[in-house]
């Protein structure tokens, strides 16, 4: 089958004037952010999601009977490196983390009650959501070791149990939670989904972590990481997201996609680092000459090159098998791009900052903040550890031992098996000798 990432002339425009727009209106948002409250924010993209809107890519990762544009992986991965150069731009255009997530997995698992009353809403952009899942008591490359708890109460549930990291949780109106609804059950089908309102008792969103991306303390922002208590909150019925024990298929189907969204925001940023690389190179002198003629910082530039562009391959292509053959059969690939992709932006952002020297690193430059945000891409949706574990035992297992112990290709037995093939032509290069 003949891979194919094209698109057509119309979507380029589209990316062209994406391009534009998040250049002229989303970037100048950074250096102001700082100075805004949540409801200040909304106020300024108000009017910049109405101009996504009329030019029709809002909400474009769900199908059009949802609302969305049904674009397909592929013309998704394009939006989202354009999109990755700012922390600001999903948000625009209404696919951002976790909400874009969300909606995918409400879509794929929603009853029709609960996507009146929560996915279009969300995809309208009226309501905000979280996703609950990973635990400070518990590995969050893990998720079989949960320990939050979600009990029978009646027909409904009562649900205790500590998480953090819940992005946008203190501005959520509603959050998803996994829970284990069956500890006895086999690993994988222990925990449930639940659709929680934020503000049902119990539900006590404890503060906003400070990180090495966000770290000074605040409460109440964007893109912020909450930790949440959960004290005998009690749901109906209606709160059971798809089947109890489905938890983590349900994941799965929304990771797969979020994670080649991830990477092509990486190359978004990375791009935009690497524009800063090259322009430092032309006017900053040492030692008698521009940077550029500098051997080492040309090995940096033709090394993020090729990194850049090994990476943005390997990702659309493992958008492509997920278009073309779905989420199961891109597993192995999405799992290449995930700890590639992460390596790639932190090494690129790393060459930017140390070529800018004490400029970099100040921040007077982006880079800094860069350089804290690509550390994190080496654990989000799972650390690099796994996705290379998970890629190994993919790759073994079209490998099997020799029957005899003998490597394949060992030299000496294949010269004895060749001279037996060839003993006739061989005996009669001897005679002639």
């Amino acid at each position: 089958m003949a891979w194919d990432f094209s698109t057509e002339p119309e979507f380029q425009e589209s990316l062209d004037w994406m391009r534009a727009f998040v250049r002229e209106e989303i970037w100048p948002i950074e250096t102001v952010a700082h100075e805004l409250d949540q409801g200040a924010l909304d106020r300024i993209y108000a009017p910049l999601q109405e101009q996504v809107k009329r030019r029709g890519l809002w909400a474009a990762h769900l199908p059009p009977e949802l609302g969305g544009q049904g674009f397909g992986q592929v013309k998704l991965g394009l939006m989202h490196e354009i999109l990755g150069s700012s922390p600001f731009a999903p948000n625009a255009f209404g696919n951002q983390a976790p909400d874009s997530g969300n909606s995918e997995i409400l879509a794929l698992a929603g009853t029709e009650e609960q996507k009146q009353r929560w996915l279009h809403p969300l995809l309208a952009g009226d309501l905000k959501s979280a996703f609950s899942m990973t635990e400070p008591e518990t590995a969050g490359s893990d998720p079989t070791q949960l320990r939050s708890r979600a009990e029978r109460d009646g027909d409904g549930w009562v649900i205790n149990g500590h998480k953090w990291f819940s992005t946008n949780a203190s501005i959520a109106d509603f959050l998803i939670v996994m829970v284990v609804t069956d500890p006895e059950a086999r690993p994988h089908q222990r925990a449930s989904m639940f659709i929680v309102p934020v503000d049902t008792p119990g539900v006590r969103i404890v503060r906003d972590v400070a990180t090495m991306e966000h770290p000074y303390e605040s409460f109440g922002k964007l893109g912020n990481h909450a930790e949440i208590r959960y004290e005998d909150v009690r749901v109906g019925p209606e709160a059971l997201l798809g089947e109890v024990g489905a938890g983590f298929l349900i994941a799965q189907h929304r990771l797969g996609p979020g994670r080649i969204h991830h990477c092509m925001r990486w190359l978004g940023v990375s791009r935009r680092a690497f524009d800063m690389l090259c322009e430092r190179a032309t006017y900053r002198e040492a030692q008698g000459s521009v940077l550029a003629e500098k051997q080492t910082v040309q090995n940096w530039i033709a090394d993020s090159a090729a990194q850049m562009q090994a990476a943005r391959l390997m990702t659309l292509h493992a958008a492509w098998r997920m278009d073309t053959e779905g989420a199961s059969a891109a597993r192995t690939d999405i799992s290449l791009i995930k700890f590639y992709g992460a390596q790639v932006l932190h090494d690129v952002v790393d060459r930017a900052l140390q070529i800018h020297g004490s400029l970099g690193y100040s921040t007077d430059l982006p880079l800094e903040a860069m350089y804290r945000y690509a550390r994190a891409a080496r654990f989000y949706d799972g650390p690099d550890e796994v996705h290379r574990q998970s890629v190994a035992r993919q790759i073994l297992r079209g490998y099997e031992p020799p029957a005899d112990g003998i490597p394949t290709e060992h030299v000496p037995t294949r010269r004895e098996a060749a001279r037996r093939r060839f003993a006739d032509i061989l005996e009669a290069v001897t005679a002639n000798d």
